[in-house]
């Protein structure tokens, strides 16, 4: 895919003498001539970055579908598991101590999960690195050295 990006854009190199005229080019045409060639390679860049970050964010976003219905499957498995284990219970207590116990188990659970996310929660800093560079270049806007 890059190479196909790569090709659309691509021009022919430029003979650095004039053919006609055998001379050599002036300073300004060789600056326009680099500056020609630098946003070309520029604009094949940005369309690599596109292409590849298209096919990435497909790739993520499949991931995800599949992420997602695995999470379904296993919140059925516990469904069911629950069902299985009250009508287990069911066999030697009331059906409704049985849920009770089951009920009671996964609010344990639940709990567990919440607390454990709320300490991993707290060491999320943002993003720190990112912060002190915009400082950096507000700080650097407002007072440039010179």
């Amino acid at each position: 895919m890059s190479e196909s990006i790569r090709n659309e854009t691509s021009t022919k190199p430029r003979d650095v003498i004039d053919p006609e005229t055998d001379a050599t080019p002036s300073v300004g045409d060789l600056v326009g001539q680099v500056a020609s060639d630098l946003s070309t390679l520029i604009r094949q860049e940005v369309d690599l970055a596109k292409a590849e970050a298209t096919a990435e964010a497909k790739r993520a976003a499949r991931a995800a579908a599949l992420f997602g219905g695995a999470g379904l499957a296993g919140w059925m498995l516990a469904l069911f598991a629950a069902v299985t284990a009250m009508l287990a219970l069911d066999v030697a207590i009331p059906l409704w101590a049985a849920a009770l116990i089951v009920a009671v188990i996964w609010a344990a659970v639940a709990a567990v999960l919440a607390i454990r996310g709320r300490s991993e929660m707290r060491h999320v800093r943002g993003l720190p690195e990112t912060k002190e560079s915009l400082k950096e270049d507000a700080q650097w806007a407002r007072h440039p050295i010179t």
